[in-house]
């Protein structure tokens, strides 16, 4: 047999009814020659770890710009991410390969400086229908990897790559259960690092959501991620208990309030906002200076290009054009 098919067959036994089998999946936009060895949900996870906007990754923020070694990146979000909603998919019984790829995927789109950066692209094109990172990796997976060719993902990956997030609602659990697995990672890792930079103390944390959810980082994790797949379990729905939701949503709040907005963490604001505007302001008069594999896609506009270019940037390497662009060549190395 097949391993593959094998693979397969293991998934319709295990697998909960409400799960996506390998199997049926609504297939890809071009039609491909299934594998001997991987499903199509281990394809897609495969290809989105060996593409170069996830290796990109490593050098983007995540919330804190240039902070130290320690800080979360948007990498090690991303492995977060995988790793929580992995957790959560075997124990509700979903397809974890599905999971995975989604989870690894999902922030492909991310600007450099994170979402400072996304909110300064998104002002940029406001006239053509604004920049959201959650589009952008889509765009990314299916037409900007491998020069133009895309990844040709199956529409399940895909959507829940571009519905992980907000209001937008995935058509898989499994799309449910990293858009969910996201906001743990995040949530639970931002205070981490919100702690380690002094942005917040731990007495000033909200006791009332500490009472619940536990005292520690990884107490908290395990109460949400448990709480999830029991109050989940054989259930059309992947969500908290109301109780920890408020207790979620009433942290997420007290973030929002202490160092999504008004923090030290955001002081670097001003300075992305005039590098990235900078350097959109150049490629608009030099659209020339464009690497061919943005160039090329006369699809879309010209303001649309350059923001792919720039949206792909790492945060070191949108600082380094800036200083070749604008720096005198003597001056480059004096901070």
């Amino acid at each position: 047999m097949i391993i593959r098919e094998r693979i397969e067959t293991l998934e319709e036994k295990v697998l909960s009814s409400r799960a996506v089998l390998s199997k049926n999946s609504q297939g890809r936009v071009r039609p491909e020659e299934p594998s001997e060895l991987r499903t199509d949900f281990q394809r897609d996870r495969d290809r989105i770890i060996h593409c170069k906007s996830f290796r990109r990754l490593m050098h983007k923020t995540q919330v804190f710009i240039s902070p130290g070694d320690h800080y979360r990146t948007r990498l090690t979000h991303t492995l977060e991410v995988a790793q929580i909603a992995r957790t959560i998919a075997q124990g509700l019984c979903l397809n974890e390969d599905l999971t995975e790829a989604i989870a690894l995927g999902h922030d492909l789109g991310h600007t450099p400086f994170g979402h400072s950066g996304e909110q300064v692209l998104n002002r940029i094109l406001k006239d053509q229908g604004g920049f959201t990172h959650y589009k952008q990796s889509l765009r990314v997976v299916d037409v900007l990897e491998k020069d133009g060719e895309g990844l040709n993902l199956t529409f399940e990956v895909r959507d829940g790559i571009v519905n992980h997030t907000g209001k937008r609602t995935p058509k898989t659990l499994e799309g449910y259960v990293v858009k969910l697995s996201d906001r743990i990672a995040y949530l639970n890792h931002d205070i981490d690092d919100a702690l380690r930079g002094g942005i917040i103390k731990e007495d000033e944390l909200p006791e009332s959501c500490l009472d619940i959810l536990g005292n520690k980082h990884g107490e908290r994790i395990n109460t949400m991620v448990a709480d999830v797949i029991h109050y989940s379990m054989d259930q059309d729905y992947v969500v908290p208990s109301p109780t920890i939701k408020q207790a979620i949503d009433d942290l997420r709040q007290y973030m929002f309030e202490k160092v999504y907005v008004n923090s030290k963490a955001k002081i670097e604001d001003d300075k992305v906002d005039r590098l990235l505007n900078e350097l959109y302001a150049f490629y608009l008069e030099h659209e020339d200076r464009l690497p061919e594999e943005y160039a090329k896609h006369i699809d879309v506009t010209k303001e649309r290009r350059i923001v792919d270019y720039i949206a792909g940037m790492t945060d070191s390497f949108a600082v380094n054009i800036f200083k070749k662009i604008y720096l005198p060549a003597g001056y480059k190395n004096i901070e």
